[in-house]
């Protein structure tokens, strides 16, 4: 994952206290990350670690837009995001598990925190369940054209089954049995 180095803090080096890192959220980022429900975006992540002697607290602020598809029309349009969250990382001797999702154990040599998968999971859940562009915010107005068009064809298909169910001689012997 070659795109996503540029995610890697080195925290080794740095004094105990707060430091700021600035991460640009780009296409080629969720390009990365194979089945994601996110293709296109532009996004700025602001990252504040704040060091400590058995931990590292993150407070993650991420802005801009990401392109969806819409679930009534079909376009693309583009949604805002802006996301406050806080991950907290410590150390340990070996490599356990955290029953916590808000806590990440990292291994005491290392020196290096990726938080690509951190930020692709925290831009993902804040992805809306129902992606409809009116709802977003904008005045974007769905697609009139594309709605006509789907409206038809589903009006088109049960009409259709209707008249096929009409001309089958065994349903006009089943609803005699009612």
């Amino acid at each position: 994952m070659k795109p996503l180095k540029q995610f890697s803090i080195p925290f080794t080096g740095l004094k105990i206290g707060k430091h700021q890192f600035d991460f640009e959220i780009d296409n080629s980022f969720f390009d990365a990350f194979e089945y994601s429900l996110v293709k296109k975006g532009d996004l700025k992540a602001s990252v504040e670690l704040d060091k400590q002697e058995t931990m590292l607290i993150l407070q993650i602020h991420i802005e801009g837009t990401i392109i969806l598809d819409c679930d009534k029309c079909l376009a693309e349009f583009a949604a805002p995001i802006n996301i406050q969250e806080r991950q907290i990382v410590k150390f340990a001797e070996d490599e356990l598990e955290s029953d916590d999702l808000e806590i990440i154990v990292l291994n005491k040599k290392e020196s290096e925190l990726d938080i690509s998968e951190v930020l692709y999971e925290f831009i993902t859940v804040s992805v809306p369940y129902i992606k409809i562009c009116e709802q977003n915010g904008d005045g974007q107005k769905c697609d009139q054209e594309m709605i006509a068009r789907l409206e038809s064809l589903s009006v088109g298909t049960q009409n259709e089954e209707e008249e096929q169910q009409d001309d089958d001689p065994r349903w006009a012997a089943l609803k005699k049995l009612k």
